[in-house]
């Protein structure tokens, strides 16, 4: 009797074991129904979530807090590229590393989406240049991994961020021809929001005097060039960048010189440059985010790449007056 009981429980056990088999491979299979993306770095994952909608399962490379012009890919993150069905990054000139990368991986199937393809790219700042030249022959392999030949931060103008859209669009259609509609849908809507964003800061800075605004990062050239502003970097490209003592004593003269009343840094750099020009001049420190990386916490409290760029309108508007 005890011998039947105990293979009675077994066949059900094994029966048990069959459907739970069963339930995950299901699972599993409804999650290859939807695309597989991996993206660089918080704007491109915020335009591609915003695009794809529920048609794919999205992961962000680059967590927040961690400065995406210095980042490299670990063996790890290579692996996840090549296992997507789709990759999309911003540019070569922020994504320095991409290019090789993608030489390396054994995958046909992958999409690669250039999200700012068709974009005309502006070359760096001179104050990129000035201090590319002071550093000539100081670790030459990191300056020459990082150096950005032209400026890559296009999604800081909300016009241009409608481009880059448009063309994650593009790239999932060609993955998904299926969702195809969705996308478009989807793309459409999101672009809308960009282009009421674009009407709030022509709204803000129209008829303004003073245009200039002086930046420690010198991300938002394209932000600039849109508004008809006029960023005064401190430093280059790259954040972590420090003027010369000559760059940094015609900042303090300009300055004062034109009553700016603040002086603009990001929150992942270091401040310090920004705080000895504020400590010199009597400036005002603000934060005016370059959007690199927001962190899950402030994701669930609703903080996405329009809100984030409707706090940096707030703050240009304490120098843009």
């Amino acid at each position: 009797m005890k011998k039947w009981s105990f293979i009675v429980v077994a066949v059900l056990t094994f029966a048990l074991v069959l459907a739970g088999c069963g339930a995950s491979s299901d699972k599993v299979s409804g999650d290859k129904d939807k695309l597989k993306i991996v993206t660089t770095f918080y704007p491109m994952y915020d335009f591609t979530k915003n695009v794809a909608g529920d048609k794919a399962s999205i992961e962000m490379l680059i967590d927040a807090g961690t400065e995406p012009h210095d980042y490299e890919p670990s063996a790890k993150d290579i692996a996840k590229i090549e296992a997507a069905d789709v990759f999309v990054y911003n540019s070569e000139d922020m994504e320095t590393w991409v290019p090789s990368v993608l030489k390396s991986l054994d995958s046909k199937k992958l999409t690669v989406i250039d999200a700012s393809k068709g974009i005309q790219l502006v070359e760096g700042t001179e104050e990129e240049e000035h201090h590319d030249h002071e550093e000539e022959g100081h670790d030459h392999d990191h300056e020459e991994a990082h150096h950005h030949e032209h400026d890559p931060h296009v999604w800081l103008s909300p016009v241009l961020a409608q481009q880059e859209v448009t063309n994650i669009q593009n790239g999932l259609t060609k993955a998904d021809k299926t969702n195809a509609d969705t996308y478009e849908k989807n793309a459409a809507n999101y672009n809308d929001k960009l282009k009421a964003l674009d009407g709030k800061f022509k709204t803000a800075f129209e008829g303004a005097k003073q245009r200039d605004f002086v930046t420690q990062h010198a991300a938002f050239q394209y932000l600039a060039k849109e508004y008809n502003l006029h960023q005064v970097a401190i430093a280059g490209l790259s954040p972590d960048q420090e003027p010369s003592p000559a760059r940094l004593a015609e900042l303090q003269k300009y300055v004062k010189d034109n009553n700016i009343s603040t002086i603009y840094f990001e929150e992942v750099a270091s401040p310090k440059v920004a705080e000895t020009l504020a400590n010199e001049t009597g400036a005002k420190l603000e934060v005016l985010s370059p959007i690199e990386g927001i962190t899950d916490k402030e994701q669930k409290k609703g903080m996405d790449y329009i809100a984030y760029m409707g706090q940096n309108l707030k703050a240009l508007q304490k120098t843009i007056k």
